[in-house]
């Protein structure tokens, strides 16, 4: 009786592929390009997140390609979810990029198995190059792909996904014993994998008991910290992965090509009572939770996933004011002022959001927009996903953003013109009090006028910036660029201006105490130069 229950299982997991209209094929080349896209960024962010960035650019790209050809919408909506969740993980740590990227595979080999055996059944002279593709993803060895082949001829689409699903119940099940009961980024990456495997499964998940959400409540329960319970997670998912993998070991008996087309129309047998689910989104990196989409649909949200526009938005407004457009900073912040309405009820309910909602609206009606004032932004969400985690925020960007709502706009660029105006000062002084003819003073000042160039900089073109920004001249609007304080390309300038600072300042001081007698051999400090004399002659 179980057997014939299994037979139908597998049975029903095919016809539902024809109920939900996925016959069509797949551009297979689109597919690859996505998969080799992913993959890569994996192995790029490990060197730098722009190579990463750039692979992440090639998936999409590829995306783009691919999803006209996506029969199920739900599953290309959340692979596009998962592609901008991926965007918005470069941003964080490398375990999260992978765990995204997991997520997207996961999503990539669910649709492809669904429309590969809805093909089985109802072409299958035309599923051979997919049926490839698909044992390749599933990472079958060359003689399990070809008795998955040889099913295919026969003409046992019912057989085709037993060898499959057996495949992937067996790295579900690998993942899970790899995952340790303790906050690791090792446990967080096996979690999502086993996660991501999971996806393909859920319509054969019937003798196990398992669902999509109790994944999602393990990934929630690591990321908090909740050892005790994860624990008892894991204990239940292996258990239940494990009856899956023993009802998988029996092979199946065949299912006539009749009886798949009555379990498509709905008429099967009364011992089967299968419900299909299908995965929008499932949880590969700081998971909060499991959100219904629908009747049919369970979706296991990662925290990070839900703020993943949040983020995707306010990294956007960060390039745009890199580069001094500070105009398309504050059109990106509205978007991200629309996506923090629209984040879950565990991220508006956490302490700072009210606070972020503030900082955001103020920060998208602000002139002289500036890159810090967008990173305070990213650092205040990032407080925000750790209070509704119940982790401690951190107390240097609950600090910062505080700076960043008071000190910016016109008073950070006032504050800085008046300072630049300030800085000739003691140049002035110091010109008028010892004059110019001495070589030593002359390095001395040169060195302290070096110093005091980033504080002129920042308070001229700053001005500018804010003066373009508010008269829409393009040309003015890019003079913020000439400040130190715009981007990383600053650090490297600052520093060099420093060391000649230093250099100078250290030249011109040192051939001073020589003439003075501090330094140098007492028959030349007692002779100085007419020039060297010309302060003490005036005074």
């Amino acid at each position: 009786m179980n057997r014939n229950r299994q037979v139908w299982i597998r049975a029903s997991g095919v016809a539902a592929a024809l109920m939900l209209g996925m016959a069509g094929a797949q551009d297979l080349a689109a597919y690859r390009q996505l998969a080799a896209g992913l993959d890569g960024a994996v192995i790029a962010r490990n060197q730098s997140a722009q190579a990463a960035l750039t692979r992440l650019d090639t998936a999409g790209a590829a995306f783009t390609q691919l999803r006209p050809t996506l029969r199920n919408r739900q599953l290309a909506a959340g692979l596009d979810d998962a592609l901008s969740g991926a965007r918005a993980a470069l941003a964080r740590s490398p375990a999260e990029l992978e765990a995204q990227v997991m997520l997207a595979r996961g999503l990539m080999r669910k649709a492809l198995y669904d429309q590969t055996l809805a093909r089985l059944v109802s072409s299958p002279a035309n599923s051979t190059a997919q049926l490839q593709l698909l044992t390749r993803e599933f990472g079958l060895s060359p003689q399990g792909a070809s008795a998955v082949l040889a099913e295919q001829k026969a003409g046992r689409p019912e057989r085709v996904a037993w060898r499959l699903q057996r495949a992937a119940a067996s790295r579900v099940l690998s993942s899970l014993k790899a995952t340790r009961a303790e906050r690791t980024t090792g446990s967080y990456v096996n979690l999502a994998r086993a996660t991501s495997w999971f996806t393909v499964l859920q319509d054969t998940a019937d003798a196990s008991g398992l669902q999509v959400s109790q994944f999602g409540d393990a990934l929630r329960q690591l990321t908090a910290g909740k050892t005790t319970e994860l624990a008892a997670s894991l204990d239940q998912l292996r258990q239940g992965t494990a009856t899956l993998v023993s009802s998988l070991t029996a092979e199946p008996a065949t299912v006539a090509p009749r009886a798949l087309a009555s379990a498509a129309t709905g008429t099967r047998p009364a011992a089967t009572t299968k419900q299909t689910v299908v995965v929008s989104s499932t949880a590969p990196a700081g998971a909060r939770g499991s959100t219904p989409a629908g009747a049919s649909v369970q979706t296991a949200s990662a925290q990070s996933v839900d703020a993943a526009p949040l983020y995707a938005a306010l990294g956007r407004a960060l390039a745009a004011t890199g580069h001094g457009d500070a105009a398309g900073g504050r059109a990106e912040l509205a978007r991200a002022s629309m996506a923090l309405r629209a984040v879950p009820a565990s991220l508006r309910t956490a302490r700072g959001y009210t606070d972020l909602v503030f900082n955001v609206s103020a920060a998208q009606a602000r002139s002289a927009l500036r890159v810090s004032d967008v990173q305070a932004l990213i650092a205040q969400t990032a407080n925000l996903e750790a209070a509704a985690a119940g982790r401690p925020a951190s107390t240097l960007d609950t600090v910062s953003s505080s700076v960043a709502r008071s000190f910016s706009g016109w008073l950070r660029v006032l504050v800085f013109l008046l300072l630049a105006a300030l800085a000739v000062v003691p140049l002035y002084l110091l010109n008028l009090a010892f004059g110019t003819r001495n070589t030593y003073w002359r390095a001395v000042m040169a060195g302290l006028g070096l110093l005091l160039l980033p504080v002129f900089l920042e308070g001229l073109f700053g001005l500018l910036g804010a003066l373009g920004d508010v008269t829409g001249a393009g040309a003015l609007r890019g003079a913020v660029n000439v400040s130190l304080l715009q981007g990383a390309y600053g650090l490297p300038l600052w520093a060099l201006l420093c060391a000649l600072a230093i250099g100078l300042m250290s030249f011109g001081f040192r051939g001073l105490c020589q003439q003075f007698g501090l330094m140098g051999s007492p028959s030349s400090t007692r002779h100085p130069t007419q020039g060297g004399l010309e302060w003490d002659e005036d005074l």
